[in-house]
């Protein structure tokens, strides 16, 4: 069965969304246990919420404003999701859609969400409809695969894992199925490679705070040091070495899954990035 043809969508009020469990579909495969958490968003927010549009994806339910959003969106996130699983593992998770960029900003908070088309929370991703509507059909697919990616790791309760591991590793999910060149990807960053001033340090935790002068260039830098392990060592190691780091912290999780040192792999890094944006032979 096609992958839109799994979503199920119906429109109920968020007053008897607590009964959805019995109203909705039962043919669609979104794992029951999400249902408490859609519930009590609904209860947090019921004036955002009046009346919800509700879509069940393979893992994921939507609610949204409007049966055609919903839908779509439970599409992507059924695509992004196997992505993630093949990687990572399965993941499940309410995605909220709100009305207006002001909602999601109420929904993400403490978080500061702007300038991000989505953002993921403890179980849930929350869409930025401004933000996410200008993407590309691909960009909606990057973004909603790297912020599943974000739920499945707990990256929400993990602030003390490196963010160029977490970013890098949610960009490396998000854009494995993408068939965008390097170049594309990395644009901002390929930029300053040609006019001769490559990375020289993995970003901080600052520079991937909204309003960082070089937000564009920090993911960038994360994604290919993220790239550059998967393609020395192996995606298996990858993901190994985020799993190692969650329980031991990265320095010891690079000893042992990479034998590696954070100085080590950050000079291989930087030769990577060179080669990977520098200047075409023959341009």
């Amino acid at each position: 069965m096609r992958a839109h043809a799994r979503s199920r969508t119906a429109l109920v009020p968020a007053a008897v969304l607590v009964a959805f469990a019995v109203a909705g579909p039962t043919s669609a495969a979104a794992p029951d246990t999400l249902l408490p958490t859609a519930r009590a968003i609904v209860r947090e927010h019921p004036g955002m919420w009046a009346q919800a549009v509700v879509a069940r994806g393979e893992r994921t339910i939507v609610i949204g404003r409007s049966a055609r959003q919903a839908a779509e969106i439970a599409a992507v996130a059924d695509r992004a999701g196997r992505t993630v699983a093949r990687v990572w593992g399965p993941v499940d998770a309410v995605v909220l859609v709100p009305a207006t960029e002001a909602q999601a900003a109420e929904l993400a908070a403490p978080a500061h969400v702007e300038g991000f088309a989505a953002f993921a929370g403890v179980g849930r991703v929350i869409v930025d409809p401004s933000g996410f509507g200008r993407l590309s059909r691909t960009g909606r697919q990057v973004v909603l695969t790297h912020e599943l990616t974000h739920v499945a790791t707990g990256a929400a309760l993990t602030g003390d894992m490196p963010a160029w591991l977490v970013e890098g590793f949610a960009d490396y999910v998000g854009y494995l199925d993408a068939g965008l060149p390097v170049r594309t990807v990395a644009a901002e960053l390929a930029e300053e490679v040609r006019a001769g001033t490559p990375p020289r340090e993995l970003p901080g935790r600052a520079e991937f705070q909204s309003g960082s002068v070089r937000l564009a260039q920090a993911y960038e830098e994360a994604w290919l040091m993220c790239r550059y392990i998967a393609e020395r060592f192996g995606e298996p190691e990858l993901v190994g070495l985020y799993r190692a780091s969650l329980r031991s912290g990265v320095t010891a999780a690079l000893r042992d899954t990479l034998g590696m040192t954070l100085p080590g792999l950050t000079e291989g890094w930087r030769d990577y990035v060179v080669r990977q944006l520098g200047p075409v032979a023959g341009s």
